[in-house]
């Protein structure tokens, strides 16, 4: 990693946090547990889509959804503990626990999170099946190793294979239900793979001048914002075009009133973010695009309910 394992002294604001709620907050803040619980969905969201799903039980379920969870976290966390001298930078990410020095990066925290890993691993692999694990991990080593240690500083399209993190979570949900991948699951799988380069692209149009004083080539700092935001624009566009193709692959009508009501919204707004690329349409775009995903994800689930 080419960086020590050291304690950095922290900032006065990263000193005068104090009490035990605070402290929680911090630590769990390394994990990225909102973006955590959002994949977790997309794993039962793939495993939902596959027939055979009906004959897990709630421990395969709830395994499932804890491994998916865990394995996220823990890269959530090593992405955090490898980018702390870059997260210093930047004002949106400088409080951070081992950016600001409040927790220390040390080898035990190091040795912490490769462990929550194996944990995740090994129980989908225990409870589940050995392709659910297989695909939890690569899902998490993915973002981890991949897209943090070997793509981020290298080139602007690191997100773009990042974004394979989210489709072995679909991959993994739907392994738990059947190993054997159907045409359906692997078209959601490409879903989520075509939409974390607009979702995380628009984050850094917004936040583009940080990027750039940091030093992390992602696209708007390579190609310009204006270029970016089109770029952004037409991937919304070709992730609406393929969210469509499970139509003719089984799903129902709920599923095809998802797509499209998520989808429209967020090339509305990446549209907009073209006519105007300014941090406001940006951040708009990225919001539509959790939108977006999230109203994909919960039609993907009352369609195969209602099935």
């Amino acid at each position: 990693m080419n960086r020590p394992l050291s304690s950095t002294a922290a900032p006065p604001l990263a000193r005068g946090r104090s009490g035990f709620g605070a402290r929680a907050r911090l630590v769990l803040g390394i994990f990225k547990l909102r973006i955590g619980v959002l994949i977790m969905v997309t794993a039962l969201a793939g495993m939902a889509a596959v027939p055979g799903a009906s004959a897990l039980g709630f421990v395969q379920v709830l395994a499932l959804a804890l491994s998916v969870l865990l394995s996220s976290a823990a890269a959530g966390a090593f992405n955090q503990f490898v980018e702390a001298e870059s997260d210093r930078l930047m004002p949106r990410t400088r409080r951070r626990a081992f950016a600001s020095g409040a927790l220390p990066r040390s080898a035990a925290w190091l040795a912490a999170i490769v462990a929550l890993l194996v944990l995740a691993v090994a129980a989908a692999a225990w409870l589940v099946n050995g392709w659910a694990a297989t695909f939890t991990a690569a899902g998490a080593l993915t973002y981890g190793v991949v897209y943090t240690l070997w793509l981020k500083r290298r080139t602007a399209w690191n997100i773009v294979v990042g974004g394979a993190a989210g489709s072995f979570a679909v991959l993994a949900g739907a392994a738990a239900a059947n190993p054997e991948i159907t045409p359906l699951a692997g078209v959601l799988a490409l879903v989520l793979f075509l939409w974390t380069p607009p979702h995380f692209w628009s984050l850094a149009i917004a936040n583009a001048a940080e990027y750039a004083g940091a030093g992390v080539p992602m696209l708007p700092v390579v190609v310009g914002v204006p270029r970016a935001a089109r770029i952004v624009h037409a991937q919304a566009v070709a992730l609406v075009a393929v969210s469509l193709v499970p139509l003719w692959l089984g799903a129902g009508t709920v599923y095809a009133a998802g797509a499209l009501a998520g989808g429209l919204f967020f090339v509305h707004k990446t549209r907009a973010l073209v006519r105007e690329p300014t941090r406001r349409t940006a951040m708009a775009a990225f919001f539509a695009s959790m939108v977006q995903l999230s109203v994909l994800l919960a039609a993907v689930v009352v369609d195969a309910a209602l099935r």
